[in-house]
């Protein structure tokens, strides 16, 4: 059989709860292992950094191997290995970069300390083909609200707006501990807004006509919670549904909104939306809708690859190697707070 010409690239993703291990030779998905801690992190009511550093290191050897039998090669066949080096919780990076130094330096392969943002860019490749030059991304998970013009995702990522306090993640978390939905909050909101009404509570719109690209989401969380804590005040139920739809509307319409507004004012005819949010069904569906009334062309990857997860690292390691980048060398560190304009260390 006469191999691929592009290369084969695993890549290891530890920024949080998820120990991920993808492969991709090219934009060909090969595999996909994830190892997730959500669960002992659900009885604190978020991702505790100790706890999830340790599962890394206990779940990190057995996703590997779990990745290589999925895409039916071995160990020895990797042409590079990526890893996210940041930004993300310090423990948890480290043990992804640990690990990928180790395989590196014991197969004499190059390494790539890649952006975790980033990465959930150049995902979307793994889907539908090669990225437009340019595009507007916007990302939206636990940690991040973020737009981004993209010329080119391997080398020029720039930051046009982000969020002033809560992610958009962060606030369907809170909001969820308010209203005793448990812990992660997103796809139990989502599952909840579906027999809710999204007009039900006017609930505020964050930074919504300020002329700028950034997100603020901690004043509607306290909305959220100060109404709720009306009602049960008052002795009166709470409306879980309308409530949750409610403030899932408030959420995605601020989202889409100043996308389409970067795009416009940016002359840009592509967004892609990534990140965990993004998994969002009404977010997609307000994205498609909105997108399509512009004249935009919406690229959103499947709910599984939105997620963080080691094939986004595997892609952009791919694109890089792709690009003749020179790799990062064994000394390249965890950095917890690299900027998005740092494609790769």
């Amino acid at each position: 059989m006469i191999r691929d010409s592009a290369p084969l690239v695993l890549g290891i993703e530890t920024s949080c709860d998820e120990t991920g291990v993808g492969i991709v030779r090219g934009h060909t998905l090969l595999a996909d292992a994830i190892a997730s801690s959500v669960d002992q992190h659900a009885r604190f009511g978020g991702v505790v950094p100790e706890v999830a550093s340790r599962a890394h290191l206990e779940a990190m050897t057995a996703t590997v191997d779990r990745a290589l039998a999925e895409a039916g090669v071995a160990l020895r066949d990797v042409d590079a290995f990526a890893v996210t080096a940041g930004p993300g919780l310090p423990g948890a990076l480290m043990v992804g970069v640990a690990a990928a130094k180790a395989y590196a330096l014991a197969l004499g392969k190059p390494l790539y300390g890649v952006n975790h943002l980033a990465a959930h860019v150049c995902v979307d490749q793994l889907e539908h083909g090669p990225l437009p030059k340019p595009c507007v991304a916007l990302l939206v998970s636990g940690g991040h609200s973020s737009l981004l013009l993209v010329p080119d995702v391997a080398s020029d990522v720039r930051s046009l707006g982000g969020t002033v306090d809560d992610a958009a993640g962060e606030a369907f978390d809170k909001v969820a501990r308010v209203l005793d939905l448990g812990f992660p909050g997103g796809p139990v909101i989502d599952r909840m807004a579906r027999d809710g009404d999204p007009a039900a509570i006017p609930f505020p719109r964050g930074k919504y006509n300020d002329g700028t690209y950034d997100f603020s989401f901690s004043g509607l969380k306290t909305a959220v919670a100060r109404w709720v804590e009306a009602r049960e005040r008052a002795g009166e139920p709470v409306p879980v549904a309308d409530v949750s739809a409610s403030f899932q509307e408030a959420v995605v319409d601020v989202l889409t909104r100043k996308a389409l507004k970067v795009c416009k004012d940016n002359g840009v005819r592509d967004l892609l939306i990534g990140g965990g949010v993004a998994a969002n069904s009404r977010l997609r569906a307000l994205a498609a809708e909105r997108c399509e009334a512009a004249g935009v062309r919406l690229r959103v990857p499947r709910p599984k690859l939105c997620t963080d997860n080691g094939a986004m690292v595997a892609a952009l390691g791919a694109e890089l190697v792709a690009s003749g980048l020179a790799p990062s060398g064994l000394d390249v560190p965890a950095d917890s707070s690299l900027p998005i304009q740092t494609v790769a260390l």
